[in-house]
């Protein structure tokens, strides 16, 4: 079982998310109400979608993970999937943007028209 595989089967368990098509046509997604939150792209690759206000705040952390690729102006981040450590900062992350979605989002969040890393 993949990484990737792995973190997907813990997710799917989690209340607040459903499997579904992501926008951005590749692999296999997981929603929560308010938008799209998670991408599993490929076997490694994870994007994850986070607000501006939640990468501002963790940016300094996010940039020094060597787990982590930001993409500058995009919402959302990718996690490469490679130890089991990473899994348990993805799934870290993904209750971040959970609770970062829930909470509201600030002017410039436009969550419905945001466009993960893959493209």
């Amino acid at each position: 079982m993949t990484l990737a595989s792995r973190a997907m089967t813990r997710l799917a368990g989690w209340p607040d998310l459903a499997e579904s098509l992501p926008s951005c046509g590749t692999g296999r997604a997981l929603c929560a109400a308010q938008c799209e939150i998670v991408h599993f792209h490929s076997d490694r690759d994870v994007d994850l979608h986070l607000t501006d206000r939640a990468i501002r705040r963790f940016e300094d952390h996010l940039k020094t993970s060597t787990a982590v690729r930001m993409v500058p102006g995009s919402r959302w981040v990718t996690i490469h999937l490679e130890v089991d450590s990473d899994i348990d900062l993805l799934l870290t992350l993904v209750s971040v943007a959970l609770q970062a979605h829930q909470n509201g989002h600030m002017a410039g969040d436009d969550i419905f028209s945001a466009t993960c890393n893959d493209h």
